[in-house]
């Protein structure tokens, strides 16, 4: 059962030469537990795109295919998140907050989907109401 949204930093965290040992240990204990959302498939896309043809670019975007797309369910941005997402950033920009909007479409999906959002910036979420983050870059 799905329990985690990752968000981009925790998914690239493994493409690197030498990756957080602790996003490492929790992405392999809670494998059949995470899923990733729309707007994060396209900003790791987006980024790999940007790379120059070479070993980097194929070794990311066969992580990608491979790992992500293959293995891990991709959340979409629906009417769900987009009417939570909605309430929200009008709420925030009231009190003078102005999330991003791909912060807040990232938390709309794992708030309506009932999910933990998994992410290194927990300051970007902070103000979303009654959104579960965690940090796996933490012990």
């Amino acid at each position: 059962m799905v329990k985690y949204l990752l968000d981009t930093n925790i998914l690239s965290e493994a493409t690197k030469p030498a990756p957080n040992p602790y996003v490492m240990s929790a992405l392999e204990k809670r494998q059949y537990e995470v899923a990733t959302a729309s707007p994060i498939w396209h900003e790791l896309r987006y980024g790999c795109l940007r790379l120059p043809d070479g070993p980097k670019r194929r070794m990311i975007e066969s992580f990608l295919e491979e790992v992500i797309w293959r293995n891990m369910d991709i959340l979409a941005y629906d009417e769900r998140a987009a009417g939570w997402h909605a309430q929200q950033r009008a709420k925030l920009t009231a009190k003078g907050f102005t999330p991003s909007f791909v912060d807040g479409q990232i938390a709309a999906i794992a708030k309506v989907n009932g999910l933990i959002l998994v992410t290194r910036n927990k300051s970007d979420f902070e103000h979303f109401d009654n959104l579960t983050v965690e940090n796996w870059f933490e012990a």
